[in-house]
């Protein structure tokens, strides 16, 4: 792209292009051409994102690890410049990774949602309208980007006290920045409790979920899905083992891989067995493997994301207040020590991308 063009004017141009030919032209234009500012997301390097309190001052940090092949992980780590939007965020707050290089942080309290491209140090605050937490009625989000239009998209679904969905499904996008009511043909059980963990594999967002068995006990697992660019509900069933398990389960997303993640204590030790689902169908998991170890660095707390390279990515008790996030390589069962915090540790797998540069900082 010619030097004579304003940088600012070009950000309009490629925003305003087809999705197709935008790429085509970020992919094709070598290093030189790009504008400084977007030099390093022409590679699409992968980095994790790793949420913390500070040991000594307690205070919340944000840090950026380059997510390389080479012996040099994890020494590659940046402090990470946080938007204003970010930190005025009321804590608890919830965050989802997205495939396409951004996160959005649902804060309840504060009745937002801010999503956040990381590489382009911009966020953009969203509204939540009739937003529900408490006894008798509560809301369900989730987000993602659309694999048509790459349009970022929010997900809300409100449940009365009998945990169905008849308070509606809405879905926010941010190209319109309009909350719309959502019909699906195949809305799930209206019988379901909707866990507040989520993931997104592959532009579909997927909530844990328990459902009622026969008379009315909630017992088992399951798997809810959106798809964002169909705009229809979906389920996952999970083999008997996982949804009958009385173990913990939670969900990861590897490599664009959907993953169960199952904490039991056996034998008076908490392990965690690592089960992926194969080529997208349904009930058809594979376990990978189980991590179950002691190290120099500490005991085994939690699984918290995959480097690009299959290495777990661990905390670990240290001491009474101290935790440590931790590399994981599971078939050697050799183990790289990243950090220590105090609270927590948060990991977010993230590329560069030029999502949101065309956005103006507003709040809906």
């Amino acid at each position: 792209m010619s030097d004579n063009i304003p940088f600012d004017l070009q950000q309009i141009i490629i925003s305003k292009l087809p999705v197709e030919l935008e790429e085509i032209i970020l992919n094709k234009l070598t290093v030189d051409s790009i504008p400084i500012g977007l030099q390093s997301l022409e590679h699409q390097h992968q980095h994790l994102l790793v949420r913390y309190k500070d040991a000594v001052n307690l205070e919340l940090k944000y840090v950026s690890i380059a997510d390389t092949d080479t012996d040099t992980f994890p020494q590659n780590t940046v402090s990470v410049t946080v938007p204003q939007s970010v930190v005025n965020l009321d804590e608890p707050y919830t965050t989802i990774d997205s495939p396409h290089g951004l996160l959005c942080l649902f804060s309840i309290t504060d009745r937002k949602a801010v999503i956040w491209n990381p590489s382009l140090r911009k966020a953009v605050d969203v509204v939540l309208p009739d937003i529900a937490d408490d006894e008798m009625c509560r809301t369900v989000l989730g987000f993602g980007v659309c694999r048509e239009t790459r349009d970022p998209k929010i997900v809300k679904i409100k449940m009365d006290t009998k945990i169905h969905m008849d308070g509606g499904v809405y879905v926010f996008t941010l190209s319109t920045r309009i909350w719309r009511s959502v019909y699906s043909s195949n809305v799930p059980s209206k019988v379901t409790i909707f866990g507040e963990e989520q993931v997104v594999v592959g532009g579909v967002v997927y909530w844990l979920a328990i459902p009622r068995v026969g008379g009315g006990d909630w017992y088992g697992n399951l798997i809810v899905s959106f798809d964002l660019t169909s705009e229809e509900f979906g389920e996952v069933k999970l083999p008997d083992r996982l949804a009958h398990t009385h173990c913990n389960l939670s969900m990861i997303k590897p490599r664009e891989s959907l993953v169960a993640i199952e904490g039991c204590v056996e034998d008076s030790e908490l392990v965690y067995h690592v089960w992926v689902m194969k080529d997208g169908v349904p009930k058809l998991f594979e376990k990978l493997f189980t991590i179950s170890s002691h190290s120099p660095y500490g005991s085994l707390n939690s699984i918290r994301g995959f480097r690009k390279t299959g290495e777990a990515l661990v905390e670990l008790q240290a001491r009474p207040s101290i935790r440590t996030l931790a590399a994981y390589e599971p078939y050697s069962k050799s183990i790289k020590n990243i950090g220590t915090s105090e609270k927590h540790i948060y990991v977010y797998s993230y590329t560069e991308t030029l999502l949101l540069l065309d956005q103006p900082v507003i709040t809906n």
